[in-house]
């Protein structure tokens, strides 16, 4: 079964089907059917004929039913962890205590948060008349979320979306389809009603078309690479859709002369290899003060030695593999190509026990030049460039030269520098002696072509509903008086 519609699991109305593997050893874990234009269109009927009811519950019921989902997911959190670790390639303990546990958190965060969605007080800014604003659900949402954290992607995009009211159509990546399926069972075991949550398998040139292009649907959000980004924004503009656009970034991971070293390190070692590196807010670019540079790639080396990369069902390991055997070549090709103008350090495909899967070791690409593809362009992968810089201006400077801007980290033991820091760097999250940490309150989202608008957090809503203005008239004769204003009636 490889659909989620109208509460019920289905499979596709196509004949076109997609191997669900296991990117540690290369096994097929489930064939799925790919889902077509019927089941698009089956669905959007679903989450428009639930949105009356959904949008008009209290948000009292809304928040009891997402407080049941949350306890349902914490009772069968294992089965999610193991599930997300096989589809995706994550070692269990990452999915053991980061990707389940913070999806669980997202749920009880907005069970809360649901109750707590207001408009604007009432006022009277006009003499003879009151106004109040209503936030009210904007419809049926199209959502597509990527393959890198299937879950805790899918929970960022439905999450919001009900929580305000909205109904949902969500198109996971159809290479790792598994665990969103399961969160809408899930959701539907607690009580959400059918049609609310809604999941279909495809392809993005499909089913993500569709959505973008179904009269039916209110508001697009997706979150991936910003050149797929664009030609969202750009089919989007045929029916005056609202989007919500999570893309790429090419964060800076700036070490100043002051810094706390060791710190920076171990930060440095954790920021580029989270999942694997495929991550749009890993430290990806190190910019390090000279004094420090040889001993920060000294010690991020030596570190890197040491990862373990092993099957993804063993405890012990810290690294899996990439998602796929093509995204291993990209990942390849990229630092292969850079070994001509830089200093790469480790890397490389490993043989043995871990060549049937799609494993690449952590690799450090010193002497980086700022115009260098490898410093430039998203690799997604356990690759970190390093360049030095000499002064804070310069430092500022690199940072913000890249067209991208969801995260960043300053490394500083001076809270003016890192204030500064804070202020300057262009980016949606800036960390200060740390990196790549997110809370449920707190928002996620960039600044330039990494996109616009907030996954988390309250500020979500924002994305999530439309302001209304209603006024009334206090005297009963304000429409009598603003006719004789403005016309002159006879009789």
């Amino acid at each position: 079964m490889s659909q989620f519609i109208n509460g019920k699991l289905a499979d596709g109305s196509t004949s076109e089907t997609v191997d669900v593997i296991d990117p540690s050893n290369g096994k097929t874990i489930r064939t799925i059917t790919l889902a077509g234009s019927d089941d698009v269109k089956q669905a959007v009927q679903a989450a428009r004929d639930a949105f009356p009811a959904w949008s008009r519950a209290t948000p009292g019921e809304r928040s009891a039913v997402l407080t049941k989902f949350a306890a349902l997911m914490e009772e069968r959190a294992e089965e999610f962890a193991q599930l997300e670790s096989r589809q995706a390639g994550k070692p269990i303990r990452l999915t053991r205590e980061f990707d389940v546990p913070g999806t669980i958190d997202n749920i009880a965060f907005y069970a809360g948060a649901a109750r707590n969605l207001e408009g604007k007080a009432t006022g009277e800014y006009s003499p003879d008349h009151t106004s109040s604003i209503r936030r009210e659900a904007i419809g049926v949402i199209g959502s597509i979320s990527p393959w890198n954290y299937p879950l805790q992607m899918a929970a960022w995009k439905i999450l919001p979306a009900v929580a305000a009211g909205n109904t949902i159509v969500l198109k996971p990546a159809e290479i790792t389809p598994l665990t969103s399926l399961l969160f809408a069972e899930v959701a539907t075991e607690a009580g959400v009603p059918d049609g609310v949550i809604n999941v279909l398998t495809g392809r993005g040139s499909t089913i993500g078309a569709e959505l973008l292009r179904h009269p039916d649907v209110d508001m697009l959000s997706f979150t991936g690479s910003t050149s797929v980004g664009r030609t969202v924004l750009d089919a989007a503009a045929t029916t005056a859709k609202r989007v919500h656009l999570e893309l790429g970034g090419k964060a800076p991971f700036v070490v100043f002369d002051d810094a706390d070293l060791e710190a920076a390190i171990h930060g440095a070692v954790a920021g580029s290899l989270i999942n694997t590196g495929q991550d749009c807010t890993a430290a990806t670019r190190a910019i390090v003060h000279r004094s420090l540079y040889e001993k920060f790639i000294e010690g991020v080396a030596d570190l890197y030695a040491k990862v373990k990369l092993g099957p993804t069902a063993d405890p012990a390991t810290d690294l899996g593999p990439l998602v796929s055997r093509k995204h291993q070549e990209t990942v390849a090709g990229m630092v292969d190509r850079a070994r001509g103008y830089a200093r790469v350090i480790g890397g490389g495909i490993p043989e043995g026990d871990l060549a049937g899967g799609s494993y690449y070791r952590p690799t450090l690409v010193a002497d980086a030049t700022p115009d260098s593809e490898i410093f430039r362009d998203e690799v997604f992968g356990p690759v970190l460039a390093v360049t030095p810089f000499d002064t804070d201006d310069e430092a500022i400077e690199l940072a913000n030269d890249t067209p991208y801007g969801l995260a960043a980290s300053a490394w500083t033991k001076d809270v003016y520098r890192a204030l500064r820091a804070t202020r300057e760097i262009r980016a949606g999250a800036v960390w200060v002696n740390d990196h790549i940490p997110i809370i449920s309150e707190m928002p996620h989202g960039g600044f330039k072509q990494s996109g616009f608008g907030k996954d988390m957090s309250t500020y979500s809503f924002d994305e999530y509903t439309v302001v209304k203005h209603v006024m009334f008239d206090l005297t009963g004769q304000q429409a009598k008086e603003w006719h004789r204003t403005i016309f002159t009636l006879e009789g």
